[in-house]
Formats: C-alpha cells, structure tokens, sequence
C-alpha cells in the first residue's frame, strides 16, 4: 500500500522558518522524482520543488528560489522541504507527490497546512 505522509506544517510569523517532511512506502522511493506543491484557497495546486534521483538535481519556481530548499533521504524514504523567510503569500496546504514516469505511479500525500501570519 502506497503512503505518503507529510509533517511539519504550522502556523509562523512572516520571516521564519519551517520544516516539511513526507514519510513515504509501499513504492520504490529512490526511482521517483519527488515534488512539492502547494494549493491556497481558491488556487490552483502549484509545483514549489522537486528534486529527481539518483542525482538529486532540483527544480524550483522563481517565487521560491533561495528561500526553498528540497532534500530526499533514500534510505529513509523521506524528502524535505525547507523553507525560510516565508511570507504571508506562501499560505497553502503543501503536497507531497511521487513521480515514477507514468500515470500510474503517480501518488499523493494528503497534505499539510503552512499558515505564515503575524
């Protein structure tokens, strides 16, 4: 059974920081390229990083550059968001997803909240 569950959301000041994580089995976790998205309320869901494998080369949309890092731990079928100087427009729900190539690897975590406010 293919899971994928993220941590680490929560409400922050503008400026700070915060930690998401995506637990994953059930699937080949070191053959997938690893995404996050995020979706606020009334958006469309929004690719914010993604990073492949074995290689580990990573992707981000200008909005995010420099203040978004992505980071995957094979062994422990863990990719990471880290994300700094966050600003009120950086609000959503974050999605993990797994990307094997086809439509049918393609899976989703069930997201997290990130509420950045004063």
């Amino acid at each position: 059974q293919v899971q994928l569950v993220e941590s680490g959301g929560g409400l922050v000041q503008p400026g700070g920081s915060l930690r998401l994580s995506c637990a994953t089995s059930g699937f080949g976790f070191s053959r997938y390229t690893m995404r996050w998205y995020c979706q606020a309320p009334g958006k469309e869901r929004e690719l914010v990083a993604a990073i492949s494998s074995p290689n580990e080369y990573t992707n981000y949309p200008d909005s995010v550059k420099g203040r978004f890092t992505i980071s995957r731990d094979n062994a422990k079928k863990t990719v990471y968001l880290q994300m700094i100087s966050l600003k009120p427009e950086d609000t959503a729900v974050y999605y993990c997803n797994a990307w094997g190539g086809a439509a049918s690897y393609n899976y989703w975590g069930q997201g997290t909240q990130v509420t950045v406010s004063s």
